[in-house]
Parts: C-alpha cells; sequence; structure tokens
C-alpha cells in the first residue's frame, strides 16, 4: 500500500491514550484466511464501511469486510463523537453556484437524513451511545463572525435560534464569543460505543467482519474482483471501498489524487466538578463549534468530562506529535482560561479527509465498473459516513437509492497538484490562520 504520510501517522503513536478506548472493550473479530468467496467485499471497518455492511446484510447479501488494524482504531473510533449536520466545507450559496439550486437542496436534505438514519438505526439496535444535546450551536469568534450569523440567521430555512453575545451566560455557553446561532438538528455520542454496536448488529444479521486483515493488492477478473489480504485472497462480484482519511493511493489505483488526509488532535479532562462549571460559566451539554476556519470543537459529556479538539497538524512524526499536543492545550486553555489548573487525562490524534470539491464522494467509480466508494468527509463522518453506508448499500445492488443521493456526491475531483498536495497544506493552513486572526 502506498500513503502519502510516513508510516507514523498510520501508526499507534497519534492515537496513543484516546479516552474512547477506555469506555467500551473492542470485539475480537476474527482474521481473515484462505480462499473464500462473497457477493460484495468492504474495505474498511468505520462508519461507512460497517454501515454498507449492515444495510447490505439486512438484504440477504453475502458480504465480507476487512479492517487493516483492529475495530475503532481508524477516525471512526477517535473522533469526536459530534453527529451534526456537515460533511462539505462548501456554504449552501457555494453548491449552488457550483452544482446548481437543486443539486445543493438536495446535499442539504441530506445532511439532515444523515442525522435522521444514526438516530434511528440507535434505537433499531438499542445502542447506548451515551447520547447528548439538542442540536448544536456555532459560536463566533469574532464580531465580524457574529455579523455574518445574524445574516445566517435572517435567511435560514429552518428553525434556528440566534443567540447575542449577553445571551450566553444564561444559556450556560460562557467564554471569548461573539454570540452564536443553535441549529436544532444533531446530538453528541460515543463514536466506539455507536460503532461496535452497529457492527455487532451486522454480525447478527450476517455480515463477516475481519480484523488485521489489510487488502494489499484488488485485482479485476471477469464478472468481478479478487481481493488479496496477507493470509487469503477473496473472490466476490463488488467491492465498495471506505477507507476515508486512512485511504492507500493504490487500493484502488483511482484513489490517487482525490483525498486529502489532514490531522484533528483531541483532548479530554477529568470530570469536572460543579463548581469549576460554574467558575467557567459553561454548564451546558450542548455540543459546540467556532467560526474559525482551523476550528475548535467542544462539549461537556454526559460523565462531565469536557472534550476539545481542533484542527492544525501537518506534519506526522512522535516531535511533531508533541507539538500539536501542546498547541491543543495551549488553545484549550485560552478558551476555558478557568479550567487551566483542571488536569487532562486523555489526547490523541486522527485523519479526516478533504475532498478536492469541498465535498464528499459517495458513488460508482468511474472506470471500475461493480466497484463503489465513500470518502471525504470533512470531519464530519459520524453522520455523513453512516449515511453513505446505507447509500452504497443500495448502489452495491443496482438500486437507485430512496434517500436523497445528490450529484454533488456523485463525482470525485483529482486534485490537479496531487503529487504536491502535503506540501500545499502548510499555505493553506497559514492562510487559513491569518484570517482566523485577522476576521
Amino acid at each position: 500500500m502506498r500513503r502519502i504520510y510516513p508510516d507514523y501517522a498510520y501508526g499507534d503513536g497519534p492515537r496513543n491514550n484516546c479516552w474512547w478506548d477506555e469506555t467500551v472493550p473492542a470485539p475480537m473479530w476474527p482474521t481473515f484466511e484462505g480462499a473464500h468467496t462473497a457477493d460484495v467485499a468492504i474495505i474498511g471497518g468505520g462508519f461507512t464501511g460497517v454501515s454498507t455492511a449492515l444495510h447490505l446484510a439486512e438484504a440477504g447479501v453475502d458480504v465480507a469486510l476487512f479492517e487493516a488494524e483492529t475495530p475503532g482504531w481508524g477516525a471512526s473510533g477517535r473522533n469526536g463523537g459530534f453527529c451534526c449536520l456537515g460533511g462539505t466545507k462548501l456554504s449552501h450559496a457555494a453548491m449552488a453556484r457550483r452544482h446548481g439550486d437543486a443539486a445543493a437542496q438536495c446535499y442539504a436534505d441530506s445532511e439532515a437524513q444523515a442525522v435522521t438514519l444514526v438516530r434511528s438505526l440507535i434505537n433499531r439496535h438499542n445502542i447506548q451511545a451515551d447520547i447528548h444535546s439538542n442540536g448544536e450551536t456555532l459560536l463566533a469568534h469574532s464580531a465580524r463572525a457574529m455579523s455574518d450569523l445574524r445574516k445566517q440567521a435572517r435567511f435560514a430555512a429552518g428553525d434556528v435560534s440566534l443567540h447575542e453575545p449577553e445571551d450566553l451566560s444564561a444559556l450556560g455557553l460562557s467564554g471569548p464569543f461573539f454570540g452564536g446561532l443553535t441549529t436544532p438538528i444533531g446530538f453528541g455520542l460515543n463514536p466506539r460505543k455507536f460503532l461496535f454496536g452497529l457492527s455487532a448488529a451486522a454480525q447478527n444479521t450476517g455480515a463477516r467482519l475481519f480484523q488485521h486483515s489489510p487488502v494489499q493488492r484488488i485485482k479485476e477478473v471477469p464478472h468481478g474482483f479478487e481481493l488479496h489480504t496477507p493470509n487469503g485472497q477473496l473472490r466476490v462480484k463488488r467491492v465498495v471501498v471506505a477507507t476515508n482519511g486512512y485511504s492507500s493511493e493504490d487500493v484502488p489505483d483511482w484513489l490517487r489524487g482525490r483525498y486529502v488526509p489532514s490531522q484533528s488532535t483531541v483532548l479530554v479532562t477529568r470530570p469536572l466538578t460543579d463548581e469549576e462549571l460554574q467558575a467557567q460559566g459553561w454548564t451546558s451539554d450542548q455540543m459546540a463549534y467556532d467560526t474559525r476556519h482551523l476550528l475548535h470543537y467542544f462539549r461537556l459529556m454526559p460523565d462531565r468530562r469536557f472534550l476539545f479538539g481542533m484542527r492544525g497538524g501537518l506534519m506526522s512524526s512522535p516531535t511533531a506529535e508533541r507539538r500539536i499536543r501542546r498547541q491543543l492545550l495551549q488553545h484549550f486553555h485560552r478558551l476555558f482560561p478557568a479550567w487551566k489548573s483542571v488536569s487532562v487525562t486523555n489526547m490523541w490524534s486522527g485523519l479526516v479527509s478533504i475532498g478536492a470539491g469541498l465535498t464528499p464522494f459517495i458513488g460508482a467509480v468511474p472506470s471500475h465498473p461493480r466497484m463503489f466508494a465513500g470518502l471525504n468527509y470533512h470531519g464530519n463522518g459520524v453522520a455523513m459516513g453512516t449515511y453513505a453506508g446505507r447509500l452504497l448499500a443500495d448502489l452495491a445492488q443496482d438500486r437507485t437509492p430512496d434517500l436523497p443521493h445528490s450529484p454533488v456526491v456523485q463525482r470525485a475531483p483529482r486534485l490537479p497538484i496531487a503529487p504536491l498536495r502535503r506540501a500545499v497544506l502548510p499555505i493553506a493552513y497559514g492562510y487559513y490562520a491569518v484570517k482566523d486572526f485577522s476576521f
């Protein structure tokens, strides 16, 4: 496999000390061995892959899923646990200009349907995922950003609530913010519990899930594909690629240049006391994020631990990891100074994936009949990744999805400077950092 970061990014170093690992043990999937057949193979055991497996198995399809590491090892087991609207870095207006009003509205509908799908899966399979929060709140990091939020509220099609700066204290959302906007769609959850609940449901329905089974090569054969792992091979009719930020440039070759992995880093504190919450003025269970381009995202979890994350890591090495963790702690203390003496018990990093068109891809892989893929959720894979799995299950059965499947997500342009995309990231991040400071 060929990946664009050094091996450290794909090893245990960045995810070491991940809080979610302490909340629930990983299931023991077998390792794939020998020669077998199936109807559909899925590469990747995160939200997209497991959701695809579940929905295919429920339709009676013989499905085998390959996870290169252990269950929950990738982004799906180490993210911030925000099930919310998102998946794209384009505003609705920009998407409409680029793709047309109908396609943009269809995508907006899919975002809401994605959150609904996650909720329905949690309820249907009785998954204890520690859910909380009534939607999500976007907090303005500057006066200019607050002005933009007022405009958003004025033209919003749905039911949103605008919060002026003087409102935040009473809402339990105190901090260096200039106001906020709450969208009542979405909730926080334990992503690892949700993923493992989905995987158990998939297995109970007949899906075969394998760990420590990286797909090293995909060979096209008459009427399908042959997948090779270190210890076996599988002959299938269809393949679904669901590797997102942990993709390889050559599994399949089509992926090369169609995704840009970018690091996100998260910390979790010890449980906070009522006095400490009051001292900072943050007592809300609402999940929140700010208007910075290199955003912060944070929430008070049901056990009163505080989760805080940010974008911004660019390099991958032990030294770079120590540096981004120090920077994360500095940002946390800057936004929540009353908690400077509160111990941080856990800190870790993972890769999100950005697309060239700043939108996800969920569809058939061009020039590879019977192959499908879902990736590039721009840090919002809990809902959109799960939703992608639902769509991909339909597509892999030659069915037209009965849920919104916007043309926006059915194309994945290649970056024109694909070989240099890692070199360009520091320039882009530097530009956004300046904008965040001056905004």
